[in-house]
Parts: C-alpha cells; structure tokens; sequence
C-alpha cells in the first residue's frame, strides 16, 4: 500500500513539475509568435537564465556564497566588446577570448580567496564584483567609462549573424536551455555529488577524502565560464554595454531569481529568471505601485514556496500525501 501511494506521488509531483515548464514552453512560443516588448523582456531572462544556472552550481550545489560573479561578466562582456568595436574582430572569436579571461580570472582570485569561509568569503567576492566595476568606470580610454560601448556586432561568424528579435531569441534560449542541461549533467555527476557533500559540511567531505579546496575550485571556475557567457551574450544581443549593466544590481536581480526559482535545484534557477522577469511586466497596471505589488509577489512566494518554486509540486505532493 506504501509503495502504491509512494508511486503515486511521485506521478503528481512530476506532473506538476511538467505543468510548470509547459507553460513555461507556452510562454515563450506565444511570445516568439506574436512578437513585440516580450521578445526583448524574454531575451534578458534567456541571458539571466544561463548567469543564474552558473551561480546555483556555487551557491547552490556546493553550498557556496559569492556575491561577485558580475566580475566575470564584466571581463568577458567587455572584452568581446572592445575586440569587436576597435579591432574588427569575429564576435565568436573575441567571446572566446572573453571567456579565457574570465576563467583565468577566476583562477587567480579563486584560489586564495575559497579558502575562506562564510560571511569572509562573501565579502571577498564582493569585493572582485566592485573592482571589476570600478575598472569598467574608470579605464575610459578603453572602456568608454559611463557612456558605454554601442554598435556591438551581432553574434554570428563571417556574414552570417543572427540579427532578427526573433533568431536571437531562439538563439539565446537554444544556449540557455544547453547551460540548464550541462547543469543537470553536473548534478547528477561524480563532481555534483561532491559538491552536495561539501554543502552539508566540509569537514565531512574532507573526512570522507574529498579533495574539498579542490572541488570548490572547480564549482567556481564552471560558475564563471557560465558567468562569462552570459556577460558576452549581453553585449551582443543588445549591442550596448556599459558598466551599470554589470553592476550590483545584476548581483541583487541573480540573487532573487535564484532563490525564487529555489537555489539548490536543477530547474529553478531558469523558472526562477523567467518569473522574475516578467513580473513586472505583469504589474505595469499598477502605475505607481507596481513596485509594491511586485515585493508583494516576491514576499509570499518566499514565505509559502521557502525552498523556491521548484519546491511547489514537492509541497503540494507532500501535503496530498498526508492526506492519502
């Protein structure tokens, strides 16, 4: 009987789970068809999506903090800008390059900084997000400083580039949706378990011989290639950078998506970027208060959906369990 009701639950919570991304699904088609704002809104979500996906691999599956992130964005945004803009280089080319930096970025500042732990860690990281960002500002000569970098060339190699709304969007969301399946891959992967080992307690991991310093390095540094990619997908999309893009409010939006999406799981970074996206959106009725409705929203989905909204069917499982 036990097993029976297990199943059943089981059936429930993945329906529920492919509800979700059904509409999801629907979504994107709808607005991919129909065309107009939500092409741009859903393009900003595809970009996020993949930097969120990132993140949740540190701050989710290892159990991590970072609030410098943005860093890695900014190196392989700028990059690919500059590159592109001043020496005529191929998008695809100097993307590369940006994300080679970014890496090795990474590895410079990850390895001594991962040492730390707790809020020293998130202080450190912090601090690479903020130099990155005074850099941006300050190197004028390259970077443009606050007026920015425009007439960034599409994404595309040689003559052919993606230069339609809609071909970007099913560009960005065909890279979003490799970014969301890697992770998945991760996951469930020897390096995932790993990673979760080391979420529950480090000195666990360590006893069970998990090279913890190394691991954590390695969940770093696959956090900011996705960091980097989707820093250069920004400024090709867009076709503008400038450094308020990569600034801390990029930390303060992935923060909220990823913990509305639920942090730890495979899907809700992606459920998570896509909501928060179009949630304001959603309340442009509202006039002036939409940012009040907005809040709202996001306070009772944290209160009721604590563990995210990836968490939703789990709970609604859970509870028609106890009443079977």
């Amino acid at each position: 009987m036990t097993s029976r009701v297990s199943i059943w639950v089981e059936s429930r919570r993945n329906g529920a789970l492919l509800a979700l991304w059904s509409l999801a699904a629907a979504l994107v088609v709808y607005v991919f068809i129909n065309g107009g704002y939500l092409i741009a809104v859903l393009q900003f979500a595809a970009i996020y999506v993949v930097f969120v996906t990132g993140l949740n691999i540190f701050m989710g599956y290892a159990g991590q903090v970072s609030f410098g992130h943005n860093a890695f964005a900014t190196i392989s945004g700028y990059t690919s800008a500059v590159l592109t803009t001043s020496y005529g280089w191929e998008p695809l080319t100097a993307a590369t390059l940006g994300l080679a930096g970014a890496l090795a970025c990474a590895l410079i500042v990850g390895y001594p900084t991962l040492r730390l732990r707790g809020h020293y860690l998130a202080m450190a990281t912090l601090a690479i997000g903020l130099i990155a960002y005074e850099i941006a500002v300050q190197w004028g000569s390259v970077t443009q400083g606050y007026m920015g970098i425009s007439g960034i060339p599409p994404l595309g190699i040689g003559r052919w580039a993606v230069v339609s709304d809609r071909g970007v969007l099913l560009l960005l969301a065909l890279i979003a949706a490799l970014g969301v399946l890697a992770s998945a891959g991760i996951r469930r992967s020897r390096l995932g378990r790993a990673l979760v080992a080391i979420a529950g307690s480090e000195d666990a991991a360590r006893a069970l011989g998990i090279d913890v310093a190394r691991y954590k390095l390695i969940a770093f540094l696959i956090s900011a290639f996705y960091a980097g990619v989707a820093g250069s997908l920004f400024v090709h999309a867009v076709g503008f950078v400038s450094p308020e893009v990569y600034g801390l409010h990029m930390v303060v939006l992935a923060f909220t998506m990823l913990y509305v999406g639920g942090i730890g799981t495979v899907t809700g970074a992606a459920l998570g970027a896509l909501i928060v996206s179009l949630l304001p959106e959603t309340f442009r009725a509202f006039n002036e208060y939409q940012d009040l409705a907005y809040g709202a929203v996001l306070i009772l989905i944290l209160i009721y959906a604590p563990g995210g909204l990836a968490s939703l069917p789990k709970l609604w499982s859970a509870r028609r369990k106890e009443g079977a």
